[in-house]
C-alpha cells in the first residue's frame, strides 16, 4: 500500500513540475492571465507529492514492510528507531527522494516571494519555470532508474533480489531486511550530516533560477542578486555545517584518526563550497561597486553544476569511496543532466554575454574590490586544483585503463599555501576602504592586529615551537581574529559615546543593527579558529601503534594506557568486540576508554569505532586495530585542541543562518524584473 501511495506522489509532483514550467514560461513571457497565484497549484502539487513520497518511504520503513524493495535491502527489524529514519535517505534511491524533498521545500519560498511582489514578476516566474525543469528531472529520476518504491517479486530470507518499477505489481516481502551499510548505523550523525549537506547542496538551485531567469530577460544589474541573497546565505551556511559534521563523522566512526582525507566525495562537496564562498563575495562587489557581473554568472553556474557533479560522484559508483555505497544506471542519466546543464547554462550567457559584461573599471588594486578580486582569484585555483586531483584518476582509468589515485601530499602541497594566502586577504579586506586606500589609513586600521598576531608567534617560539607551518598558521589565524574583534571594538566604542551605554551593550546593538555584516564577520572570524586548529592539532599530534598483553602499560605523549582486558556485547542489531584500557596521566587515573569493533547481522564487515578521550587540551584516540586472546593492538593519537575545527566551524556556518534566520527585518517590497 505504501509503494503505491509512494508512487503516485512523486507521479504528483513529476507532472506539477511539467505544470511549473509551462506556467513560468507564460509568467516570463507576460502573459496577463497569468500572475502570481497561477502559480499555485503546481507548487502546491510538488511540495504535498514530495512530502507524501518522503513520508510514505519512512512509515515503509519504520512499519517494516519489506515488500518494498529499498526497505527489504536498507532496513532490518532490529535496526534502532534513529538508524530506520535515517535509513531513508542513507541508499540511492531514498537520497534522491530527500533530494527531491528539499527541493519542492526550496521552490516553495520562492513561490511565497512571487506572490508578494507587486505587479508581474516576470524574473520570479522565470526562476520557477527552471526550478520546475530541476525538480521535472530528479522527480522523472525516481520514477524511473531511482525508484524508491520498487516492489520486491524475487524476495530472500533476508533482503530482495528482484523488484519490479511499477507498484502495483503482484508483491512478495522478504523475511528480513539487510539493514543499513554498517557504516551508515554506527554515530547519531548518519541522521544529521546527509540532511544538512542536501539543504545545501540543494539551496543553490535557487540562486541558479534566478540567475538563468535574468540571462533568458536579458536582465542586467544586480536585482538577481538582491533577491536570491538569503538563499545563497542560508544554503552555504547549511553546506558548511554539513561538512563540518562530515568532518566529525569521520573523525568518530572511521577510526583512522582524521576528519579529512581528501577523498573524493568530500572534495564533490567542497568544490561548491568554494566556488559559492567566491560568489558571495564578489555578489557584493556587484552590489557595492556594479562590477563583476559576467564573473557572478559564471561562479553560480558552476556552483550548481558542482552540487550535479557531487551527486554523481557519490552515486554512480564510478569512484571508491566510503561515501559511495551503491551502483546504479542512475550514473549515466546524472552525466547526462550536467552536460545539458552545462551546455544550457554556458550557451545562454554566452548569447547574453554583451548584455552583462559591461561594468565600472577597478579604481585600484589597493581597495577592497582589489581584495575582494584576489579572494576570488584564491577559491577559484583553490577549486581547480581540487577538481584537477578528484577527476584526473577517472579521466586516466577511462582512456587508459589504468588505475591511480591523486593522494595528499598532491592536497597538501597546493591547499596550504593557498589556505594562508585567503586568511591574510581575509583580515586584510573587511578594513580595506572602497575605490581605493591610503597606506596610513590601512595601516591604522592594521597596526594593532599586526602586533597582536606578532606576539602570538613569539610566544609559540619561546614555548619552543619551530615548525614553520605552525607559526605562520599562528599568525595569520591570530590576525584575522585580532582585525575582527578590533573593527568591532572601534564600531562599539564609537557606538556607546552616541547611544551613552555599555561597551558589551552597543557591540551586540552593533551587531543586531547589521546582522548581514557582522555575520559574515564572525564567519570569518570561525574560520579562523578553524585554520588555528587544524595548525595545532596536525603539527603538534603525536601517533603511535601499541600491541599490549593483559595487564602491560604503554606511554603515549605523557598517557599511560593499560589494557584491563576484552569484553563482548550482544545488542539488538549488533554483536560488539572491545577492549577495556584504562588511561591516566601523572600517576592519575583519568577514566577507561573502550574502543571496539561492531558486527552487524549478516554483514561480514566490521566497523571499528574509536573511543576519544576529551578534554579541553585535546583528544586521546584510541582506534582497535586487533584483538585476541593474547592482547590487543592499538593505534593511539593525541591532537592537542582539536575541537577549535568543531568550534570554529559551527561558529562559520551558524553565524551566516543567524544573519539571515534570527534578524527581523522590516517588511520590505520585493523588486520585481
Amino acid at each position: 500500500m505504501m509503494a503505491i501511495v509512494g508512487y503516485l506522489a512523486v507521479l504528483l509532483a513529476a507532472v506539477s513540475s511539467v505544470g511549473l514550467v509551462i506556467t513560468g514560461y507564460q509568467g516570463m513571457r507576460g502573459t496577463s492571465r497569468v500572475g502570481p497565484r497561477s502559480f499555485r497549484l503546481p507548487v502546491l502539487g510538488i511540495l504535498l507529492g514530495a512530502i507524501v513520497a518522503m513520508s510514505a518511504l519512512e512509515v515503509g520503513i519504520l512499519r517494516n514492510d519489506f515488500s518494498i524493495e529499498y526497505v527489504a535491502n536498507n532496513s532490518a527489524s532490529a535496526t534502532p528507531l534513529l538508524f530506520k529514519i535515517a535509513s531513508g535517505w542513507a541508499a540511492l534511491e531514498g537520497s534522491i527522494l530527500l533530494w527531491g524533498l528539499v527541493l519542492a521545500g526550496y521552490v516553495y519560498t520562492v513561490y511565497l516571494q512571487v506572490v508578494r511582489s507587486e505587479g508581474q514578476d516576470r524574473l520570479g516566474a522565470g526562476a520557477l519555470l527552471v526550478l520546475g525543469l530541476v525538480t521535472a528531472f530528479f522527480f522523472g529520476v525516481m520514477l524511473t532508474v531511482s525508484n524508491p518504491f520498487r516492489v520486491c517479486v524475487e524476495p530472500g530470507a533476508v533482503g530482495c533480489f528482484e523488484a519490479a518499477n511499477l507498484p502495483w505489481t503482484s508483491s512478495f516481502p522478504a523475511l528480513e531486511g539487510r539493514g543499513p551499510n554498517p557504516l551508515l548505523q554506527n554515530h547519531i550523525l548518519m541522521a544529521a550530516h546527509p540532511p544538512m549537506l542536501y539543504l545545501g547542496y540543494v539551496g543553490m538551485a535557487v540562486p541558479f533560477a534566478f540567475a538563468m531567469s535574468a540571462l533568458m530577460l536579458g536582465m542586467s544589474g544586480s536585482t538577481w542578486l538582491r533577491r536570491t541573497r538569503a538563499w545563497t546565505l542560508i544554503a552555504w551556511g547549511f553546506l558548511t555545517i554539513g561538512i563540518l559534521l562530515g568532518g566529525l563523522w569521520s573523525y568518530e566512526v572511521l577510526g583512522w584518526g582524521g576528519y579529512w582525507a581528501w577523498d573524493p566525495v568530500e572534495n564533490a562537496s567542497f568544490l561548491p563550497w568554494l566556488t559559492a564562498t567566491a560568489f558571495l563575495h564578489s555578489a557584493v562587489v556587484q552590489e557595492r561597486r556594479g562590477m563583476l557581473q559576467a564573473w557572478n554568472f559564471v561562479l553560480i553556474i558552476a556552483t550548481f553544476a558542482l552540487t550535479i557533479l557531487g551527486t554523481f560522484l557519490t552515486r554512480s559508483g564510478v569512484i571508491v569511496s566510503v561515501h559511495s555505497f551503491t551502483q546504479s544506471a542512475i550514473g549515466p542519466v546524472l552525466l547526462w543532466f550536467l552536460m545539458l546543464v552545462l551546455v544550457a547554462s554556458f550557451g545562454l550567457f554566452a548569447t547574453r554575454a554583451g548584455l552583462v559584461a559591461s561594468s565600472p573599471r577597478l579604481d585600484s588594486l589597493a581597495s577592497r574590490e582589489g581584495v575582494f578580486l584576489l579572494n576570488n582569484l584564491l577559491l577559484t585555483v583553490f577549486a581547480f586544483v581540487v577538481l584537477v586531483g578528484t577527476l584526473y584518476p577517472m579521466f586516466v582509468e577511462a582512456f587508459t585503463g589504468d588505475q591511480l589515485s591523486v593522494g595528499r601530499p598532491f592536497y597538501d602541497r597546493m591547499a596550504i599555501p593557498l589556505s594562508f594566502a585567503l586568511l591574510l586577504a581575509m583580515g586584510v579586506g573587511p578594513v580595506t576602504p572602497w575605490r581605493a586606500a591610503r597606506g596610513s589609513v590601512l595601516w591604522e586600521r592594521l597596526r594593532t592586529p599586526v602586533r597582536i598576531a606578532l606576539a602570538a608567534a613569539a610566544v609559540a617560539v619561546v614555548l619552543s615551537y619551530r615548525n614553520r607551518f605552525l607559526l605562520l598558521g599562528i599568525l595569520l589565524a591570530v590576525f584575522v581574529m585580532a582585525a575582527i574583534l578590533r573593527n568591532l571594538y572601534v564600531s562599539a566604542r564609537s557606538a556607546s559615546k552616541s547611544w551613552e551605554m555599555s561597551m558589551p551593550r552597543s557591540a551586540l546593538r552593533v551587531m543586531r543593527n547589521d546582522t548581514g555584516y557582522w555575520g559574515g564577520q564572525i564567519s570569518h572570524f570561525g574560520v579562523a579558529v578553524v585554520a588555528l586548529g587544524i595548525c595545532i592539532s596536525a603539527n603538534l599530534s603525536v601517533e603511535a601503534e601499541v600491541v599490549l598483553a593483559t595487564g602491560e602499560t604503554a606511554s603515549v605523549a605523557g598517557y599511560d594506557i593499560t589494557y584491563v582486558g576484552q569484553f563482548t556485547r550482544e545488542e539488538p542489531h549488533r554483536f560488539v568486540v572491545g577492549a577495556q584500557v584504562e588511561v591516566s596521566r601523572n600517576g592519575r587515573v583519568l577514566g577507561q576508554e573502550e574502543p571496539r569493533l561492531n558486527q552487524y547481522g549478516t554483514s561480514s564487515q566490521s566497523v571499528a569505532t574509536p573511543s576519544v578521550d576529551e578534554s579541553w587540551t585535546g583528544d586521546l584516540y584510541l582506534s582497535l586495530k586487533s584483538i585476541d586472546a593474547n592482547g590487543v593492538r592499538l593505534g593511539v593519537w593525541w591532537f592537542p585542541f582539536i575541537w577549535l575545527i568543531w568550534l570554529g566551524g559551527l561558529m562559520t556556518g551558524l553565524a551566516v543562518l543567524w544573519s539571515r534566520l534570527v534578524r527581523k527585518p522590516a517588511r520590505e517590497k520585493v523588486p520585481v524584473g
